[in-house]
């Protein structure tokens, strides 16, 4: 007969934190949030790419594009590039998160000197970039004549048709920098010329790289930003189990950081042939997590694959009805304990730390302190990054409030059959996922800041810095519904948020 779990599963809501001992050094600024996001042996090596934070953004149309992708890099996280879109789209989407940060980069906005200030206003318009360069052939890495910024022009006084020649800073003006120049000296030159960008050039004058003042700025305002050895953001990128052999190159080549296998189930052959196809290939040189699973045995199943990660959950998602639609899944807070204890029974067996990603199922920021506590060693977000300016979604007007468009990967509007695949020729043939909206928060910076310091709190009432700690020292007790209830405001009359003074 069928097994039947002796206990019901639970969710994050159903659980609370039994606060510890709080010591003078325990307070939210010394609290480390920095936790690995691949194996590695535990004890003897240190991982071969960590987060600064613990959030990473869910792979799908609506939350992580290259917008994203950059603006979660500057709080310490990840983004997972979407995989619904042709190759070439998602690869060019991770080249611009590699070459925005590099402290050097590639010139994003370029004309020629024939172009007008329309041209000059449109391209600003569509990029976001007041510095535009000009070369001979309009491109990166052409022949460098000048540069236009914000204080070339005045909208007010000039023709729409004025020639970019005519009002150009030239090239015999421009301070420039050859091509062996340092960050640190051409930062050093920017600061004595006091300027806003310098371009750095060949030995035959074609444009390579700008260095912008802002970005030195920039990480003194984001000390946890998230960075490779070069100085350029982090990146991954999902996949599926069906083109991988065509797209991962391209991915890499495009600079990814780190991939995943972009599943509702992780507990199948195809997912085992991706990461074998990858193992064959690139040995241990290319990262690649693999999920979605809830138990012990599907754990173990990816990690005997060779996951450098393993995601965790089914159907928790705030947009996701494949319990409802298959009746397949399990509480978010009992797949990750389990996991957890799983990840861990393999690492005393083997010696390799394979970090959990818990995936789904926050609905409050509490949650997420839950669930570090439970033994995810980060956490993938769908609906929280959706919310923001930087997510790749319309900003609507619904019933007088301000939405944001939010839509799952099994819907029909994304159609990514791919990430449902079960083998055979069949399309999306029902929808596992729906398309929504969710209430627009503003920018990712002041979510996330806000956000985490909850965290950080959280785990000094616990009695802990570190997120090994807070998963070690953690006491969890489950909750009744009666108190779910107590736990808000109760047994009051509210005032209205514009009465309190």
């Amino acid at each position: 007969m069928a097994y039947y779990y002796p206990e019901p599963s639970h969710t994050f809501s159903e659980y609370l934190l039994i606060p510890g001992y709080t010591s003078e050094d325990c307070i939210p600024d010394r609290v480390s949030l920095k936790t690995p996001l691949v194996k590695y042996r535990k004890g003897v090596e240190e991982p071969a790419i960590s987060l600064n934070v613990p959030l990473t953004s869910a792979v799908m149309q609506s939350v992580s594009n290259d917008t994203l992708a950059i603006a979660l890099a500057k709080e310490g996280g990840i983004s997972f590039i979407y995989g619904s879109q042709s190759i070439e789209n998602q690869a060019a989407m991770v080249a611009k998160v590699k070459g925005y940060k590099a402290g050097f980069v590639t010139s994003a906005s370029n004309l020629t000197p024939d172009a007008t200030l329309a041209d000059v206003l449109a391209l600003k318009a569509k990029n976001g970039f007041s510095t535009v360069a000009i070369t001979e052939d309009g491109t990166a890495n052409g022949r460098l004549l000048g540069i236009v910024t914000s204080r070339d022009y005045r909208v007010s006084r000039m023709e729409p048709s004025a020639k970019v020649s005519d009002f150009m800073t030239p090239r015999e003006k421009l301070v420039t920098a050859p091509k062996e120049t340092t960050l640190k000296e051409a930062n050093d030159i920017i600061w004595a010329h006091k300027l806003n960008s310098l371009p750095i050039v060949d030995d035959e004058d074609h444009l390579m790289y700008f260095v912008f003042r802002k970005d030195y700025s920039s990480h003194k305002e984001n000390p946890l930003e998230l960075l490779d050895e070069k100085k350029r953001y982090l990146v991954g990128a999902g996949i599926n189990t069906r083109d991988y052999a065509t797209r991962i190159p391209a991915l890499l080549k495009a600079g990814a950081d780190v991939l995943v296998i972009d599943s509702s189930e992780g507990y199948t052959c195809w997912q085992e042939k991706t990461i074998k196809w990858v193992r064959d290939n690139y040995g241990d040189t290319v990262k690649i997590g693999a999920g979605n699973v809830v138990d012990r045995d599907g754990f173990l199943f990816l990690a005997k694959a060779g996951a450098d990660f393993v995601k965790v959950g089914i159907g928790g998602g705030s947009i996701c009805i494949t319990r409802e639609t298959k009746g397949i899944g399990r509480g978010q807070a009992t797949a990750l304990i389990e996991v957890a204890a799983a990840r861990d029974e393999y690492f005393r067996e083997t010696g390799i730390y394979v970090p959990i990603c818990s995936d789904g199922g926050i609905v409050h920021d509490y949650h997420m302190t839950l669930a570090l506590a439970m033994g995810a060693d980060f956490l993938m977000l769908g609906r929280y990054f959706a919310r923001f300016d930087e997510s790749p979604t319309n900003k609507v007007m619904v019933n007088g409030a301000y939405m944001k468009e939010y839509w799952g990967e099994g819907s029909n509007r994304a159609r990514n059959w791919q990430r449902y695949d079960l083998g055979g020729s069949a399309k999306l043939s029902f929808e596992e996922g729906v398309d929504s909206y969710v209430t627009y928060a503003g920018s990712l910076h002041d979510n996330v800041e806000a956000s985490l310091y909850k965290v950080r709190s959280t785990m000094c009432n616990v009695g802990v810095t570190t997120i090994p700690d807070l998963q070690r020292d953690a006491k969890l007790t489950l909750v009744s519904s009666v108190s779910i209830v107590e736990g808000g405001a109760h047994d009051v009359t509210l005032r209205s948020t514009s009465n309190v003074k």
